[in-house]
Protein backbone atom coordinates (compact mmCIF):
# COMPACT_ATOMS: atom_id res chain seq x y z
CA UNK A 1 0.00 0.00 0.00
CA UNK A 2 1.29 3.49 -0.87
CA UNK A 3 2.94 5.19 2.09
CA UNK A 4 3.45 1.99 4.06
CA UNK A 5 6.90 0.90 5.20
CA UNK A 6 8.90 -1.92 3.61
CA UNK A 7 8.84 -4.64 6.27
CA UNK A 8 12.27 -5.92 7.35
CA UNK A 9 14.32 -7.18 10.26
CA UNK A 10 17.33 -5.16 11.47
CA UNK A 11 20.24 -7.28 12.71
CA UNK A 12 23.88 -6.30 13.17
CA UNK A 13 23.47 -3.12 11.16
CA UNK A 14 21.70 -4.80 8.22
CA UNK A 15 18.09 -4.48 7.03
CA UNK A 16 16.94 -8.00 6.10
CA UNK A 17 13.94 -8.93 3.94
CA UNK A 18 11.83 -12.06 3.76
CA UNK A 19 14.00 -14.08 1.36
CA UNK A 20 13.22 -17.70 2.36
CA UNK A 21 11.89 -16.88 5.82
CA UNK A 22 8.39 -17.45 7.11
CA UNK A 23 6.18 -14.39 6.89
CA UNK A 24 3.23 -12.87 8.75
CA UNK A 25 0.48 -11.01 6.90
CA UNK A 26 -0.03 -7.51 8.31
CA UNK A 27 -3.56 -6.13 7.85
CA UNK A 28 -5.22 -2.74 8.00
CA UNK A 29 -7.79 -3.06 10.84
CA UNK A 30 -10.04 -0.46 9.20
CA UNK A 31 -10.52 -2.56 6.06
CA UNK A 32 -9.14 -6.01 6.76
CA UNK A 33 -6.96 -5.60 3.67
CA UNK A 34 -3.32 -6.64 3.45
CA UNK A 35 -0.56 -4.10 4.13
CA UNK A 36 2.44 -6.36 3.61
CA UNK A 37 4.28 -9.55 4.48
CA UNK A 38 6.51 -9.36 7.56
CA UNK A 39 9.61 -11.59 7.68
CA UNK A 40 9.85 -13.73 10.82
CA UNK A 41 13.22 -14.42 12.39
CA UNK A 42 14.46 -17.99 12.60
CA UNK A 43 16.90 -19.45 15.14
CA UNK A 44 19.92 -18.42 13.06
CA UNK A 45 18.67 -14.82 12.95
CA UNK A 46 18.22 -14.78 16.71
CA UNK A 47 21.68 -16.23 17.29
CA UNK A 48 23.14 -13.56 15.01
CA UNK A 49 21.25 -10.87 16.94
CA UNK A 50 22.55 -12.22 20.26
CA UNK A 51 26.13 -12.29 18.99
CA UNK A 52 25.86 -8.77 17.59
CA UNK A 53 24.32 -7.32 20.74
CA UNK A 54 26.98 -8.94 22.94
CA UNK A 55 29.78 -7.63 20.72
CA UNK A 56 28.28 -4.13 20.50
CA UNK A 57 27.75 -3.93 24.25
CA UNK A 58 31.50 -4.17 24.86
CA UNK A 59 31.90 -0.93 22.90
CA UNK A 60 28.68 0.95 23.67
CA UNK A 61 29.06 0.63 27.45
CA UNK A 62 32.29 2.64 27.06
CA UNK A 63 30.60 5.38 25.01
CA UNK A 64 30.51 8.82 26.59
CA UNK A 65 27.28 10.48 27.69
CA UNK A 66 27.91 13.05 24.97
CA UNK A 67 27.98 10.33 22.29
CA UNK A 68 24.77 8.76 23.56
CA UNK A 69 23.13 12.15 23.90
CA UNK A 70 23.97 13.07 20.32
CA UNK A 71 22.32 9.91 18.98
CA UNK A 72 19.21 10.13 21.18
CA UNK A 73 18.59 13.83 20.57
CA UNK A 74 19.24 13.33 16.87
CA UNK A 75 16.60 10.60 16.88
CA UNK A 76 14.14 12.96 18.51
CA UNK A 77 14.74 15.57 15.83
CA UNK A 78 14.31 13.07 12.99
CA UNK A 79 11.06 11.75 14.45
CA UNK A 80 9.69 15.30 14.63
CA UNK A 81 10.67 15.89 11.01
CA UNK A 82 9.02 12.60 9.97
CA UNK A 83 5.95 12.90 12.22
CA UNK A 84 3.38 12.89 9.40
CA UNK A 85 4.84 9.80 7.75
CA UNK A 86 5.24 7.85 10.99
CA UNK A 87 1.73 8.81 12.11
CA UNK A 88 0.23 7.62 8.84
CA UNK A 89 2.08 4.30 9.08
CA UNK A 90 0.88 3.80 12.66
CA UNK A 91 -2.73 4.58 11.75
CA UNK A 92 -2.64 2.21 8.78
CA UNK A 93 -1.51 -0.76 10.86
CA UNK A 94 -3.01 -0.06 14.32
CA UNK A 95 -6.12 1.95 13.45
CA UNK A 96 -6.21 4.88 15.85
CA UNK A 97 -6.92 8.35 14.37
CA UNK A 98 -4.11 10.43 12.92
CA UNK A 99 -4.41 13.04 15.67
CA UNK A 100 -3.54 10.30 18.17
CA UNK A 101 -0.65 8.80 16.20
CA UNK A 102 0.82 12.29 15.64
CA UNK A 103 0.67 12.96 19.37
CA UNK A 104 2.16 9.54 20.08
CA UNK A 105 5.06 10.14 17.69
CA UNK A 106 5.84 13.52 19.24
CA UNK A 107 5.66 11.99 22.72
CA UNK A 108 8.15 9.32 21.62
CA UNK A 109 10.44 12.07 20.30
CA UNK A 110 10.21 13.82 23.67
CA UNK A 111 11.21 10.57 25.36
CA UNK A 112 14.36 10.24 23.25
CA UNK A 113 15.24 13.87 23.93
CA UNK A 114 14.70 13.46 27.68
CA UNK A 115 17.00 10.45 27.87
CA UNK A 116 19.46 12.31 25.66
CA UNK A 117 19.86 14.62 28.65
CA UNK A 118 19.26 12.14 31.48
CA UNK A 119 22.13 9.91 30.32
CA UNK A 120 24.46 12.55 31.78
CA UNK A 121 23.05 11.94 35.26
CA UNK A 122 23.87 8.35 36.18
CA UNK A 123 25.45 9.53 39.40
CA UNK A 124 27.39 7.54 41.99
CA UNK A 125 28.84 8.56 45.34
CA UNK A 126 31.98 8.41 47.48
CA UNK A 127 31.55 7.02 50.99
CA UNK A 128 33.39 8.53 53.98
CA UNK A 129 36.41 6.37 54.82
CA UNK A 130 39.69 6.74 56.81
CA UNK A 131 42.58 8.48 55.07
CA UNK A 132 44.26 6.24 52.54
CA UNK A 133 41.15 4.22 51.73
CA UNK A 134 37.99 4.87 49.78
CA UNK A 135 34.69 3.27 48.79
CA UNK A 136 33.02 4.23 45.55
CA UNK A 137 29.42 3.48 44.60
CA UNK A 138 29.08 3.57 40.82
CA UNK A 139 26.32 2.89 38.28
CA UNK A 140 27.01 0.72 35.26
CA UNK A 141 24.84 -0.44 32.34
CA UNK A 142 23.20 -3.77 33.13
CA UNK A 143 24.02 -5.27 29.73
CA UNK A 144 22.06 -6.54 26.71
CA UNK A 145 18.28 -6.21 27.08
CA UNK A 146 15.59 -8.37 25.49
CA UNK A 147 12.58 -6.10 25.06
CA UNK A 148 9.05 -7.03 24.01
CA UNK A 149 6.52 -4.35 23.02
CA UNK A 150 2.76 -4.68 22.30
CA UNK A 151 0.70 -3.40 19.39
CA UNK A 152 -1.54 -0.80 21.04
CA UNK A 153 0.97 2.07 21.02
CA UNK A 154 3.17 1.03 18.11
CA UNK A 155 5.45 4.10 18.21
CA UNK A 156 5.95 4.99 21.86
CA UNK A 157 6.13 1.41 23.17
CA UNK A 158 9.23 0.65 21.06
CA UNK A 159 10.64 4.06 22.01
CA UNK A 160 10.24 3.21 25.70
CA UNK A 161 12.03 -0.10 25.21
CA UNK A 162 14.96 1.54 23.40
CA UNK A 163 15.54 5.02 24.82
CA UNK A 164 16.42 4.33 28.46
CA UNK A 165 18.65 1.26 27.89
CA UNK A 166 20.55 2.97 25.07
CA UNK A 167 20.96 6.06 27.27
CA UNK A 168 22.37 3.85 30.04
CA UNK A 169 24.91 2.24 27.71
CA UNK A 170 23.04 -1.02 27.13
CA UNK A 171 22.30 -2.78 23.87
CA UNK A 172 18.79 -3.96 22.99
CA UNK A 173 17.13 -6.74 21.04
CA UNK A 174 13.61 -5.46 20.43
CA UNK A 175 10.69 -7.66 19.42
CA UNK A 176 7.60 -5.51 18.78
CA UNK A 177 4.17 -6.91 17.95
CA UNK A 178 3.75 -8.51 14.55
CA UNK A 179 0.38 -6.71 14.13
CA UNK A 180 2.05 -3.27 14.01
CA UNK A 181 5.66 -3.74 12.86
CA UNK A 182 6.24 -0.78 10.55
CA UNK A 183 5.96 1.82 13.32
CA UNK A 184 8.79 0.13 15.23
CA UNK A 185 10.81 -0.08 12.03
CA UNK A 186 10.46 3.69 11.62
CA UNK A 187 11.62 4.27 15.21
CA UNK A 188 14.70 2.09 14.69
CA UNK A 189 15.35 3.76 11.33
CA UNK A 190 15.45 7.15 13.05
CA UNK A 191 17.99 5.80 15.57
CA UNK A 192 20.15 4.37 12.80
CA UNK A 193 19.96 7.56 10.74
CA UNK A 194 20.93 9.53 13.88
CA UNK A 195 24.19 7.56 14.06
CA UNK A 196 23.49 4.61 16.36
CA UNK A 197 26.34 2.12 15.84
CA UNK A 198 25.57 -1.27 14.33
CA UNK A 199 24.60 -3.88 16.89
CA UNK A 200 23.39 -1.52 19.61
CA UNK A 201 19.77 -2.04 18.57
CA UNK A 202 18.45 -5.18 16.88
CA UNK A 203 14.88 -5.44 15.58
CA UNK A 204 13.36 -8.91 15.23
CA UNK A 205 9.89 -10.28 14.62
CA UNK A 206 8.75 -13.87 14.92
CA UNK A 207 6.54 -16.43 16.58
CA UNK A 208 6.35 -14.89 20.07
CA UNK A 209 6.96 -18.03 22.11
CA UNK A 210 9.85 -19.10 19.89
CA UNK A 211 11.56 -15.71 20.13
CA UNK A 212 11.04 -15.27 23.88
CA UNK A 213 12.30 -18.76 24.75
CA UNK A 214 15.35 -18.39 22.53
CA UNK A 215 16.38 -14.96 23.78
CA UNK A 216 15.63 -15.53 27.45
CA UNK A 217 17.51 -18.85 27.52
CA UNK A 218 20.67 -17.01 26.48
CA UNK A 219 23.15 -15.84 29.10
CA UNK A 220 23.98 -12.94 26.76
CA UNK A 221 20.72 -11.26 27.77
CA UNK A 222 20.98 -9.63 31.19
CA UNK A 223 17.54 -8.05 31.41
CA UNK A 224 13.95 -8.64 30.28
CA UNK A 225 11.69 -5.66 29.59
CA UNK A 226 8.09 -6.52 28.75
CA UNK A 227 4.83 -4.64 28.21
CA UNK A 228 1.70 -6.74 27.76
CA UNK A 229 -0.80 -8.94 29.53
CA UNK A 230 -0.31 -10.28 33.03
CA UNK A 231 -0.70 -13.87 31.79
CA UNK A 232 2.12 -13.58 29.26
CA UNK A 233 4.18 -11.53 31.69
CA UNK A 234 4.10 -14.31 34.29
CA UNK A 235 5.22 -16.80 31.64
CA UNK A 236 8.18 -14.60 30.66
CA UNK A 237 9.10 -14.02 34.31
CA UNK A 238 9.36 -17.78 34.75
CA UNK A 239 11.68 -18.02 31.73
CA UNK A 240 13.82 -15.12 33.00
CA UNK A 241 14.07 -16.67 36.46
CA UNK A 242 16.09 -19.60 35.10
CA UNK A 243 19.08 -17.29 34.59
CA UNK A 244 18.10 -14.69 37.22
CA UNK A 245 17.65 -11.86 34.75
CA UNK A 246 16.66 -8.39 35.90
CA UNK A 247 13.09 -7.54 34.85
CA UNK A 248 10.93 -4.51 34.18
CA UNK A 249 7.32 -5.58 33.69
CA UNK A 250 4.43 -3.32 32.66
CA UNK A 251 1.46 -5.66 32.76
CA UNK A 252 -2.33 -5.54 32.59
CA UNK A 253 -4.58 -3.05 34.33
CA UNK A 254 -8.25 -2.48 35.02
CA UNK A 255 -8.25 1.14 36.09
CA UNK A 256 -10.88 2.23 38.63
CA UNK A 257 -12.40 5.71 38.45
CA UNK A 258 -13.95 7.20 41.57
CA UNK A 259 -16.23 10.17 40.95
CA UNK A 260 -17.34 11.94 44.13
CA UNK A 261 -20.54 13.93 44.39
CA UNK A 262 -18.68 17.27 44.53
CA UNK A 263 -16.85 16.72 41.21
CA UNK A 264 -17.25 19.21 38.37
CA UNK A 265 -19.67 16.99 36.43
CA UNK A 266 -19.39 18.54 32.96
CA UNK A 267 -15.59 18.75 33.02
CA UNK A 268 -15.26 15.25 34.49
CA UNK A 269 -17.51 13.64 31.88
CA UNK A 270 -15.65 15.33 29.04
CA UNK A 271 -12.21 14.29 30.29
CA UNK A 272 -13.22 10.73 31.06
CA UNK A 273 -15.09 10.13 27.81
CA UNK A 274 -12.14 11.42 25.79
CA UNK A 275 -9.76 9.16 27.72
CA UNK A 276 -12.07 6.13 27.66
CA UNK A 277 -12.53 6.03 23.88
CA UNK A 278 -8.95 6.99 23.01
CA UNK A 279 -7.46 4.24 20.84
CA UNK A 280 -10.82 2.42 21.06
CA UNK A 281 -10.15 1.76 24.75
CA UNK A 282 -7.06 -0.32 23.92
CA UNK A 283 -4.95 1.44 26.52
CA UNK A 284 -3.42 -0.19 29.59
CA UNK A 285 -4.27 2.87 31.72
CA UNK A 286 -7.73 3.38 30.20
CA UNK A 287 -10.37 4.42 32.78
CA UNK A 288 -12.72 1.44 32.88
CA UNK A 289 -14.45 0.67 36.22
CA UNK A 290 -16.44 3.82 37.04
CA UNK A 291 -17.62 4.09 40.66
CA UNK A 292 -19.87 7.15 40.95
CA UNK A 293 -21.26 8.48 44.23
CA UNK A 294 -24.98 7.91 44.62
CA UNK A 295 -25.98 11.59 44.77
CA UNK A 296 -24.85 12.25 41.18
CA UNK A 297 -24.97 8.72 39.76
CA UNK A 298 -28.01 9.09 37.48
CA UNK A 299 -26.90 12.49 36.21
CA UNK A 300 -23.42 11.12 35.47
CA UNK A 301 -24.78 8.06 33.65
CA UNK A 302 -27.03 10.22 31.47
CA UNK A 303 -24.32 12.76 30.67
CA UNK A 304 -21.67 10.14 29.95
CA UNK A 305 -24.01 8.14 27.70
CA UNK A 306 -24.90 11.26 25.72
CA UNK A 307 -21.21 12.08 25.32
CA UNK A 308 -20.40 8.51 24.19
CA UNK A 309 -23.03 8.75 21.46
CA UNK A 310 -21.21 11.76 19.99
CA UNK A 311 -18.03 9.79 19.32
CA UNK A 312 -17.70 9.46 15.55
CA UNK A 313 -16.29 6.07 14.58
CA UNK A 314 -14.47 5.38 11.31
CA UNK A 315 -11.18 5.05 9.45
CA UNK A 316 -8.47 6.82 11.42
CA UNK A 317 -7.04 8.33 8.22
CA UNK A 318 -10.13 10.56 7.99
CA UNK A 319 -9.60 13.54 10.27
CA UNK A 320 -13.19 13.94 11.49
CA UNK A 321 -13.28 10.50 13.10
CA UNK A 322 -12.73 10.38 16.86
CA UNK A 323 -12.25 6.63 17.20
CA UNK A 324 -10.83 4.07 14.81
CA UNK A 325 -11.17 0.29 14.69
CA UNK A 326 -9.98 -2.21 17.21
CA UNK A 327 -6.58 -3.57 16.27
CA UNK A 328 -7.45 -7.16 15.37
CA UNK A 329 -10.49 -9.47 15.00
CA UNK A 330 -9.96 -10.94 18.48
CA UNK A 331 -10.90 -7.68 20.20
CA UNK A 332 -14.53 -7.30 18.98
CA UNK A 333 -15.09 -10.96 19.85
CA UNK A 334 -13.81 -10.38 23.38
CA UNK A 335 -16.04 -7.30 23.73
CA UNK A 336 -19.13 -9.24 22.72
CA UNK A 337 -18.42 -11.97 25.25
CA UNK A 338 -17.77 -9.61 28.17
CA UNK A 339 -20.71 -7.29 27.44
CA UNK A 340 -23.06 -10.23 26.98
CA UNK A 341 -21.96 -11.67 30.32
CA UNK A 342 -22.49 -8.32 32.07
CA UNK A 343 -26.01 -7.94 30.68
CA UNK A 344 -26.84 -11.51 31.69
CA UNK A 345 -25.81 -10.58 35.26
CA UNK A 346 -28.18 -7.61 35.30
CA UNK A 347 -26.19 -4.72 33.85
CA UNK A 348 -28.04 -2.13 31.76
CA UNK A 349 -26.75 -1.46 28.24
CA UNK A 350 -27.10 2.32 27.79
CA UNK A 351 -25.52 2.65 24.35
CA UNK A 352 -23.35 0.68 21.93
CA UNK A 353 -22.76 -3.01 22.49
CA UNK A 354 -22.47 -3.87 18.79
CA UNK A 355 -19.99 -3.93 15.96
CA UNK A 356 -19.88 -0.90 13.70
CA UNK A 357 -19.96 -1.11 9.90
CA UNK A 358 -19.49 -4.09 7.59
CA UNK A 359 -15.72 -4.16 7.17
CA UNK A 360 -12.74 -3.88 9.49
CA UNK A 361 -12.79 -4.39 13.24
CA UNK A 362 -14.91 -1.47 14.42
CA UNK A 363 -16.94 -1.55 17.63
CA UNK A 364 -19.38 1.02 18.96
CA UNK A 365 -18.53 3.15 22.01
CA UNK A 366 -20.37 1.35 24.80
CA UNK A 367 -21.73 2.28 28.23
CA UNK A 368 -22.95 -0.26 30.81
CA UNK A 369 -24.56 0.87 34.07
CA UNK A 370 -25.57 -0.94 37.27
CA UNK A 371 -22.81 -3.43 36.54
CA UNK A 372 -22.59 -6.03 39.32
CA UNK A 373 -19.20 -6.93 40.80
CA UNK A 374 -19.85 -10.59 39.92
CA UNK A 375 -19.75 -9.96 36.17
CA UNK A 376 -16.59 -10.84 34.26
CA UNK A 377 -16.13 -7.31 32.94
CA UNK A 378 -15.68 -6.02 36.50
CA UNK A 379 -12.80 -8.46 36.98
CA UNK A 380 -11.25 -8.99 33.54
CA UNK A 381 -9.65 -6.11 31.64
CA UNK A 382 -11.91 -5.50 28.60
CA UNK A 383 -9.27 -3.54 26.63
CA UNK A 384 -11.94 -1.98 24.48
CA UNK A 385 -14.33 0.98 24.13
CA UNK A 386 -16.61 0.15 27.07
CA UNK A 387 -17.22 2.07 30.30
CA UNK A 388 -18.71 0.05 33.17
CA UNK A 389 -20.56 2.06 35.81
CA UNK A 390 -21.76 1.31 39.32
CA UNK A 391 -22.84 3.52 42.27
CA UNK A 392 -21.15 3.81 45.66
CA UNK A 393 -22.12 5.44 48.95
CA UNK A 394 -18.97 6.14 51.02
CA UNK A 395 -15.28 6.72 50.42
CA UNK A 396 -14.40 3.48 52.22
CA UNK A 397 -16.76 1.52 49.95
CA UNK A 398 -15.24 3.09 46.84
CA UNK A 399 -11.70 2.32 47.98
CA UNK A 400 -12.62 -1.29 48.74
CA UNK A 401 -14.06 -1.78 45.25
CA UNK A 402 -11.17 0.03 43.54
CA UNK A 403 -8.51 -2.05 45.31
CA UNK A 404 -10.22 -5.46 45.24
CA UNK A 405 -8.53 -6.68 42.03
CA UNK A 406 -4.94 -7.93 41.74
CA UNK A 407 -4.17 -5.12 39.27
CA UNK A 408 -2.55 -1.84 40.25
CA UNK A 409 -1.44 0.08 37.18
CA UNK A 410 -3.53 3.26 37.05
CA UNK A 411 -6.41 4.72 39.06
CA UNK A 412 -8.39 7.95 38.90
CA UNK A 413 -10.44 10.11 41.24
CA UNK A 414 -12.46 13.28 40.73
CA UNK A 415 -13.34 15.66 43.57
CA UNK A 416 -13.22 19.35 44.39
CA UNK A 417 -12.24 18.62 47.99
CA UNK A 418 -8.53 18.82 48.82
CA UNK A 419 -9.05 16.57 51.84
CA UNK A 420 -10.76 13.90 49.75
CA UNK A 421 -8.06 14.21 47.11
CA UNK A 422 -5.32 13.53 49.65
CA UNK A 423 -7.20 10.65 51.26
CA UNK A 424 -8.02 8.91 48.00
CA UNK A 425 -4.54 9.49 46.55
CA UNK A 426 -3.03 7.70 49.54
CA UNK A 427 -5.63 4.91 49.60
CA UNK A 428 -5.56 3.77 45.97
CA UNK A 429 -3.25 0.82 45.27
CA UNK A 430 -1.77 1.81 41.91
CA UNK A 431 1.56 2.81 40.47
CA UNK A 432 -0.03 5.90 38.88
CA UNK A 433 -2.94 7.95 40.22
CA UNK A 434 -4.73 10.78 38.44
CA UNK A 435 -6.67 13.27 40.59
CA UNK A 436 -8.92 15.45 38.41
CA UNK A 437 -6.62 14.45 35.56
CA UNK A 438 -6.35 11.64 33.02
CA UNK A 439 -2.74 12.36 32.01
CA UNK A 440 -0.68 9.33 33.04
CA UNK A 441 2.49 9.60 30.96
CA UNK A 442 5.27 12.16 30.69
CA UNK A 443 8.88 11.73 29.64
CA UNK A 444 10.19 12.83 33.04
CA UNK A 445 7.71 10.83 35.18
CA UNK A 446 8.01 7.12 36.05
CA UNK A 447 5.51 4.84 34.32
CA UNK A 448 4.68 1.49 35.93
CA UNK A 449 2.41 -0.47 38.22
CA UNK A 450 2.20 -2.50 41.42
CA UNK A 451 0.73 -5.87 42.39
CA UNK A 452 0.08 -8.04 39.30
CA UNK A 453 0.37 -5.00 37.06
CA UNK A 454 4.12 -5.38 37.25
CA UNK A 455 7.20 -3.78 38.73
CA UNK A 456 9.94 -1.40 37.75
CA UNK A 457 9.54 1.86 35.85
CA UNK A 458 9.84 3.16 32.34
CA UNK A 459 10.30 6.88 31.63
CA UNK A 460 11.78 9.40 34.02
CA UNK A 461 15.01 9.10 35.96
CA UNK A 462 13.62 5.84 37.32
CA UNK A 463 13.56 4.39 33.80
CA UNK A 464 17.27 5.10 33.40
CA UNK A 465 18.01 3.60 36.82
CA UNK A 466 16.18 0.39 35.84
CA UNK A 467 18.79 -0.09 33.08
CA UNK A 468 21.74 0.31 35.48
CA UNK A 469 23.32 -1.87 38.14
CA UNK A 470 25.04 -0.64 41.28
CA UNK A 471 28.64 -1.57 41.97
CA UNK A 472 30.65 -0.70 45.08
CA UNK A 473 34.46 -0.49 44.85
CA UNK A 474 36.40 -0.68 48.13
CA UNK A 475 40.00 0.45 47.71
CA UNK A 476 42.77 0.50 50.28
Amino acid sequence: MSGYTDLKLYIDGEWIGAERRRTHRVVNPATGGSLGELPLADAADLDRALAATERAFRQWKRSTPEERSRVLKGTAQLMRERVDHIARVATLEEGKPLRETRAETLAAANLFEFFGEECRRAYGKVLVRPTGTRSLVVKEPIGPVAAFAPWNFPVINPARKLAAPIAAGCTVILKPAEESPASAIEVVRALVDAGLPAGVAQLVFGVPDEVSRHLLASTVVRKLSFTGSTVVGKHLLALAAATVKRTTMELGGHAPVIVFDDADLERTVEMLATAKYRNAGQVCVSPTRFYVQQGIYERFVTAFTQRARKVEVGDGLIERHHMGPMANPRRPQAMEALIGDAVSHGATLRTGGERHGKEGFFYQPTVLSEVPAASRIMTEEPFGPVAVLAPFATLDEAVEQANRLPYGLAAYAFTESNKRAMLIGDALEAGMVGINSVAMAAADAPFGGVKESGHGSEDGAEGLDDSLVTKVIHQA
